[in-house]
């Protein structure tokens, strides 16, 4: 993938422009309720924060992620038989990658489970990889894809490991799962050495979420997972809508956050830099309890996992 990626700069100019921007984006921290969370300014990520992804807007573009229609430029490694691993061109970090399914199929994790615990165990020590549900997140919510970032540099990678934030709530042999405390959103942390195990584990999470829904579509999360040997690690987001009142807005009110894995993180981009010098504490504590679901619906989910 770094082959991949150094070649790419050289040959496809888009891309080598993408992370030259990359260079000039500005970060703070801003310390919330329990917790602190990393602001990007980073103008070249417009397009997929504000990016339109209702049902009539996505049937009269044309999917980007479509073989037949990738620039010219743009070279993948195939992974497995149905996937292809490519540089994301609006870059978020220093190493981004899209990998997307080689047919144009809707985004959903249940039937590439298995595809997405042994991806991130085969990037493993280097990346972890995370998954963005259609309706909270995905940019192209018509054609299945992951996304690949190094490993440990969303907040919650880190804050997940430390034990005073940890809270248990099941385990099964050697997979346990629990919940993050004063963490501002609802955060569901699944850890196991057994795939199988840690996979059935995500889908009885997911079936009890859309049963409390319910609704007979995917239900809303975004996953963050990593591999330790030998441990898989999935970091779960539930949600209860994609972006907060204040991204309607059409006054100078208006913020351009639309949580998706990376900010549900703790690493909010902002395309604005009016919403990177103002968002404050409460702003962002704000935003997240508004796209997460209460924390008795979760408790009620989590019980019949226990």
């Amino acid at each position: 993938m770094r082959s991949l990626l150094h070649g790419q700069k050289k040959s496809w100019p888009s891309l080598a422009n993408g992370y030259a921007a990359l260079n000039q984006v500005r970060q703070r921290e801003v310390t919330c309720n329990g917790f602190n969370v990393t602001l990007q300014f980073n103008p070249g990520r417009m397009t997929s924060t504000a990016a339109r992804v209702d049902a009539e807007s996505i049937k009269r573009r044309s999917c980007f992620l479509c073989v037949e229609n990738l620039p010219p430029e743009q070279e993948g490694i195939l992974w497995g038989e149905d996937f292809v691993i490519l540089c994301n061109p609006a870059p978020i970090f220093d190493r981004h990658f899209t990998v997307a399914h080689l047919t144009h199929r809707p985004q959903i994790i249940g039937p590439f489970l298995w595809q997405f615990l042994s991806l991130a165990r085969d990037i493993s020590p280097e990346f972890s990889i995370f998954y963005n549900g259609p309706r909270c997140g995905a940019s192209a919510p018509d054609h299945m894809h992951f996304q690949v970032c190094p490993t440990g540099l969303i907040p919650v990678e880190r804050e997940a490991l430390q034990p005073d934030r940890r809270s248990p709530v099941a385990s099964s042999g050697k997979t346990g799962i629990f919940t993050l405390k004063d963490y501002g959103r609802e955060t569901v942390l699944l850890e196991g050495s057994d795939s199988e195990v840690v996979g059935t584990m995500l889908v009885k999470f997911l079936q009890s979420l859309q049963a409390g829904a319910g609704t007979t579509e995917e239900p809303m999360v975004n996953i963050l997972s990593s591999f330790s040997e030998p441990m898989w690690r999935l970091i779960i987001f539930p949600r209860k809508k994609h972006r907060p009142e204040a991204f309607f807005r059409t006054d100078e009110s208006r913020i351009l956050v639309s949580p998706a894995a990376v900010d549900m993180g703790g690493f909010i981009i902002t395309p604005s830099e009016k919403d990177f010098t103002s968002l404050n504490a409460k702003t962002i504590e704000e935003i997240f309890s508004e796209v997460s679901p209460d924390h008795a619906i979760i408790h009620r989910v989590l019980e019949t996992l226990s």
